[in-house]
């Protein structure tokens, strides 16, 4: 899986698909855990389905990226995206912005 990316200093952003789901998820966390990068943000305003499979690709990545000494920030502004987060209480987890600028001021 490839997915497309942005660079802001030593951060990188990664536009997740249309679908964040179970089928792909081993793809997505192996992806977002081998990036050249640790300091990874998710933007999500491009997905429409989130499944749970998804969500532990999710938490997975963030958990191999913060033993590298990196972590994994979410950015939506899609309030279904982020009803999902607040009602499997992955927000308590996954630091959640509204936008990827205010993601990536946060690793500052």
């Amino acid at each position: 899986m490839k997915l497309p990316t942005e660079i802001f200093g030593d951060t990188i952003v990664v536009h997740t698909p249309e679908e964040l789901g179970s089928e792909g998820a081993d793809v997505l966390e192996n992806f977002l855990s081998s990036l050249e990068r640790t300091k990874v943000v998710v933007d999500m305003n491009g997905t429409e389905t989130v499944e749970s499979g998804g969500l532990e690709a999710l938490l997975n990545a963030q958990e191999a990226l913060q033993a590298l000494g990196g972590d994994l920030k979410i950015s939506t502004s899609v309030e279904a995206n982020r009803k999902i987060l607040e009602i499997t209480r992955l927000d308590q987890q996954l630091e959640v912005f509204d936008s990827v600028i205010d993601a990536v001021r946060s690793f500052s």
